[in-house]
């Protein structure tokens, strides 16, 4: 995502007060997760820690590029997530989901009581099944979606 930054700076450090027109580049992380009577699930709860850690990781790698990193946090109702239990946990960066942009697969396993019944959502790398998104894999996966700005 690029917006156009029309500040009166130049953008060489000069403090002159030409318009600029600089494209700033955005890369956007969404996250959703189920919250049942203000509870989400363990696995959501440390895919949260995790999400903090990456996206302080990425705004140090990408500033120097000029990328913005912005993290939004959805947060699913019982009745969204009983309609379609895979949405939890899902990230998605610049539109695209962390699975595409690391060759991951989608999976679910049974989670907790928040979760009742319903199978969470899982990631599926190589022979590993996680449960927990770890910094590493989001980091990994916001450095490949940069790649694209």
């Amino acid at each position: 995502m690029k917006n156009m930054d029309t500040s009166n700076n130049c953008g060489c450090k000069c403090d002159c007060k030409k318009a600029s027109l600089i494209e700033k580049k955005i890369l956007t992380i969404s996250w959703q997760r189920l919250i049942s009577d203000g509870n989400t699930c363990p696995r959501c709860g440390s895919t949260e820690d995790e999400l903090g850690k990456a996206v302080e990781q990425l705004k140090k790698l990408l500033a120097p590029q000029g990328i913005e990193v912005n993290f939004e946090k959805k947060e699913l109702t019982s009745e969204e997530f009983i309609n379609d239990p895979i949405k939890s946990n899902r990230i998605i960066i610049n539109g695209r989901l962390l699975e595409e942009l690391v060759n991951a697969k989608t999976g679910s396993s049974q989670c907790c009581d928040v979760c009742g019944d319903e199978e969470c959502r899982t990631v599926e790398i190589g022979d590993k099944v996680l449960e927990t998104v770890p910094a590493e894999l989001i980091v990994k996966a916001g450095l490949v979606a940069a790649e694209n700005l």
